[in-house]
């Protein structure tokens, strides 16, 4: 389990935050102050102080993060073994008693994490419990619909869906279409509809990412990286790569 302020989190470069990715773990984050844009699961939505989104593991999504933008970020960790929602959530949170208990939840979590007594795990996960509660009872009252057409939410959540099962294989939007029983026109719409990207954007960004992450984490030769994501050569992964990054992996991996 980690918490971290929001502001961290795109310190280090945009794509930590924007470019669309899926986690291995359950994520909440908690927009104190600032707006924004979020894409999950293909459907994007504006975010604006005292909102909360919960995303669980497997969820592809993104956000914009700003220097005015303050919250907190929460990873469950792979074990979490909270009774959390099976669905995506955006919560409104007007309240100011509510605000107050999240705020409250937030740094106790906090606080256990760091803490190097015996039982401070076990207490961090009855927190996260309570965060759960707290989601729960919420979304009863202050969660948000969703504003496109529910038939394009539909398609683009199966399209984000099959992405993360194959986008290390090589396929490109036709592939994609022809798998989901579409044209490719259709699904473009659809995701222009949704979320305001073309389908060939989101499938870019879920490689972009995949490749900027294993840029900076790992020492895995560029060659492997174009390989493993499924690009017909290292020359042709490295100028999509500079297009959508500005730089080439050699000096992308540099600098960060």
């Amino acid at each position: 389990m980690r918490i971290f302020p929001v502001s961290q989190l795109g310190a280090k470069g945009k794509w930590r935050t924007e470019a669309m990715r899926t986690l291995s773990e359950p994520f909440f984050v908690w927009f104190k102050r600032g707006q924004g844009r979020i894409t999950i699961g293909g459907s994007s939505s504006n975010y604006s102080m005292n909102n909360a989104f919960f995303i669980p593991a497997g969820t592809m999504h993104g956000f914009d993060v700003n220097l005015n933008v303050f919250g907190t970020a929460l990873f469950m960790g792979r074990n979490c073994k909270a009774v959390l929602p099976e669905q995506p959530l955006h919560l409104r949170v007007r309240d100011g008693i509510h605000q107050t208990e999240m705020t409250f939840l937030l740094e106790n979590i906090q606080r256990e994490i760091f803490n190097t007594n015996v039982g401070s795990d076990r207490a961090a996960s009855a927190y996260v419990d309570l965060l759960s509660v707290f989601m729960q009872r919420q979304a009863t009252h202050s969660s948000v619909a969703q504003s496109s057409p529910k038939s394009s939410r539909e398609i683009v959540e199966a399209f984000t869906k099959l992405i993360e099962n194959e986008f290390r294989n090589g396929f490109n939007v036709s592939d994609f279409a022809q798998k989901l029983g579409m044209t490719p026109t259709h699904l473009t719409r659809s995701c222009k509809i949704a979320c305001g990207k073309s389908a060939l954007q989101i499938l870019q960004d879920r490689k972009m990412f995949e490749a900027c992450k294993l840029l900076t984490e790992t020492q895995v030769p560029i060659g492997d990286i174009s390989q493993s994501l499924g690009f017909v050569s290292p020359a042709y992964f490295s100028r999509a790569f500079a297009q959508i990054t500005g730089k080439n992996p050699t000096d992308f991996r540099k600098l960060n």
